[in-house]
């Protein structure tokens, strides 16, 4: 089986950006860990990035842990620099991302929940079942790309500030891109479903596109890129103006009305269960977070955090 043994490339040139993404479901938990170079919360680079700013002068580490559909943690700090400390692990902060020799990746947070800096350390460990997935373009003519690393995977999270060992399914993905996010494309929504024998990863884009649908299982790893919905499905307005789904989907599968996990101007977080059915799924707006009052409100869900 073919898994990562090495970071891909990091990103350099001013606007462009890579994020590493991975979620894992526990029992009653859930808990999503972000790497981000050249961070797509980050106030700070959405203006710097005009001016010449690169990515890794933005950096963030994001860790979100949920207990029965309520946020327990939030940490979102934002770091001047990010280095590879060793082959294989991306350090930002104190926190790394590692990739090890037999595919097991490692996502170590330690880092303080924003804004007040209470001391968070948890890990996430996921163990690929499936293969890496392929590099695809999201929107034609378009410089942003998305991969499943390792889309289905056994995972662990230990949680050791609030005493917490939990095993379970574990998802891991990278993004990255030429340009911001916002530029020219305007947002997405997706959602990743764990089945019994397999993940379904359903990739939403504006402008008619077709969608993207990613499967691993037992035997492996497809993209495919689906023909566009008939028929359009419910979707509802949150408390800031945010459209969202009103049920998270498998392919054409109803999973259920969606728990709203993360709410703001424009980003959702959202997650369904459903017998063995889980999913996780998020809407971003990005055209919305280049609004200066947006950029403004931002601040107060990251804190500036120092290098070790």
């Amino acid at each position: 089986m073919m898994c990562l043994a090495k970071l891909p490339a990091l990103p350099d040139a001013a606007g462009t950006y890579r994020w590493f993404y991975a979620d894992v479901t526990a029992g009653p938990y859930s808990a999503v860990c972000i790497f981000m170079l050249g961070s797509l919360f980050s106030p700070r680079y959405s203006v710097a990035a005009r001016r010449g700013g690169r990515p890794l002068e933005h950096s963030a580490v994001n860790f979100a842990l949920y207990h029965a559909g309520v946020r327990r943690l939030w940490v979102l700090s934002e770091y001047a620099r990010a280095e590879l400390d060793a082959p294989g692990r991306l350090r930002i902060g104190r926190s790394t991302l590692s990739y090890e020799g037999d595919g097991t990746v490692r996502m170590a947070v330690d880092d303080g929940t924003a804004p007040w800096g209470r001391p968070v350390r948890a890990s996430l460990t996921l163990e690929p079942m499936t293969p890496v997935g392929e590099v695809v373009q999201l929107m034609p003519g378009l410089p942003h790309y998305w991969q499943a690393l390792a889309p289905r995977s056994q995972a662990r999270l230990e949680v050791s500030s609030l005493g917490i060992e939990a095993s379970g399914l574990g998802y891991h993905d990278t993004n990255h891109g030429g340009e911001l996010l916002g530029a020219r494309l305007s947002g997405w929504h997706w959602a990743r479903t764990h089945r019994e024998d397999e993940t379904v990863v359903d990739y939403h884009l504006p402008e008619g596109v077709a969608p993207l649908r990613v499967v691993a299982g037992a035997l492996g790893v497809r993209c495919e890129r689906g023909p566009a919905l008939v028929e359009a499905r419910p979707t509802h307005i949150t408390g800031w103006g945010l459209r969202v789904p009103s049920r998270l989907h498998a392919g054409n599968v109803v999973v259920g009305q969606p728990k709203l996990l993360e709410s703001s101007p424009f980003y959702a977080r959202l997650e369904a269960r459903q017998g063995p059915l889980d999913s996780l799924g998020e809407v971003a707006d990005f055209r919305r977070f280049h609004s200066p009052f947006i950029r403004w409100m931002a601040h107060f869900r990251t804190r500036m955090g120092r290098a070790a």
